[in-house]
C-alpha cells in the first residue's frame, strides 16, 4: 500500500470518526463520553464542530482517534474468545471506564 493510500485511509478513518463521535455524543453523551473515552472538554469540541470543521480535521494525514490497545488485559479481553463473550465484555467495560480519559492540553 502506497503512502498516497494510507493518507487517504487516514482521512477516511478520521472523517468516519468525527462524524461517529459527534452523533453518539448528541444522541447519549455520558454513554458516548465512556465510550470514547474522552472528558467534557473535548466531548464539548466535538459536539460544537461544524460540518466545514470536520472535514478540515479530518483531511489531516494524523490519526485523530486513539486506541486503547495499551492495557493488556483490555485488549485480552476483547480479542478472547474461549470466554463467554458477554462476561469478557462486561469485563473490558469496568477496565475501560476506569481509565484515564482524553483532555485537551
Amino acid at each position: 500500500m502506497s503512502a498516497i493510500n494510507i493518507n487517504d485511509e487516514i482521512k477516511e478513518l478520521n472523517l468516519g470518526y468525527l462524524m461517529l463521535a459527534q452523533q453518539m455524543l448528541n444522541a447519549d453523551r455520558e454513554a458516548a463520553m465512556l465510550k470514547l473515552g474522552v472528558g467534557e472538554d473535548i466531548a464539548d469540541m466535538i459536539t460544537k464542530l461544524s460540518p466545514g470543521q470536520i472535514l478540515r480535521m479530518a483531511a489531516s494525514d494524523m490519526l485523530i482517534c486513539q486506541f486503547r490497545f495499551d492495557d493488556v488485559l483490555l485488549l485480552n479481553l476483547l480479542s478472547n474468545h474461549d470466554r463467554d463473550n458477554q462476561a469478557a465484555r462486561i469485563h473490558a467495560t469496568i477496565l475501560a471506564a476506569s481509565s484515564p480519559v482524553g483532555h485537551i492540553a
